[in-house]
């Protein structure tokens, strides 16, 4: 039988998430004009906030995601690779984003070209630090704390990571 690939299906989380958006702020314009108000300024100010920072993150991702090409990478995390190896990692784990699960087959075809275990276990614990959320954690929490707890996360991937290199087996190349 010859059967035709169908188009797959978008997801449409966002637009659902959009409607009832627009249905709450509908109803607080509704029952309570004045605080539908307040809300729908404080909405526009936050983003007017975290627009310019937003739109920094996703060019930056754009770019990586266009020029880094795992196999050129995998050459530079093998056991020897030392600093550089744990800058790649992680600087990797945090400019990395979707889910985790995507990045399984290209983690696994790096160990299989000889990756480090201790750095695939960074990569994944520096995915912690989410770029598009930090123009919000910054709103929220401030500056200094989400430098701090981003500078924890990091180190808290190396320590991870080093562990995990004591502890299991080398790759094989």
């Amino acid at each position: 039988m010859n059967e035709e690939k169908k188009p797959q299906k978008q997801p449409r989380s966002g637009l659902i998430l959009l409607g009832i958006t627009a249905v709450l702020y509908l109803a607080a314009f509704v029952l309570a004009p004045e605080n539908g108000m307040k809300a729908l300024a404080a909405a526009g100010t936050t983003l007017k906030t975290i627009a310019p920072i937003l739109l920094a993150v996703f060019f930056l991702m754009a770019l990586l995601n266009t020029f880094v090409k795992p196999k050129k990478i995998a050459k530079h995390i093998g056991r020897e690779s030392g600093l550089k190896g744990w800058i790649i990692a992680l600087t990797g784990g945090v400019l990395s984003h979707g889910p985790g699960y995507v990045w399984y087959p290209m983690l696994a075809d790096l160990r299989d070209h000889g990756a480090r275990n201790g750095l695939v276990v960074a990569f994944f614990y520096a995915r912690a630090i989410k770029l598009p959320w930090l123009p919000v954690m910054i709103g929220y929490f401030g500056l200094s704390f989400t430098l701090l707890l981003s500078l924890y996360i990091v180190l808290g991937a190396w320590l991870q990571g080093l562990i995990a290199d004591k502890l299991l087996p080398a790759p094989k190349a």
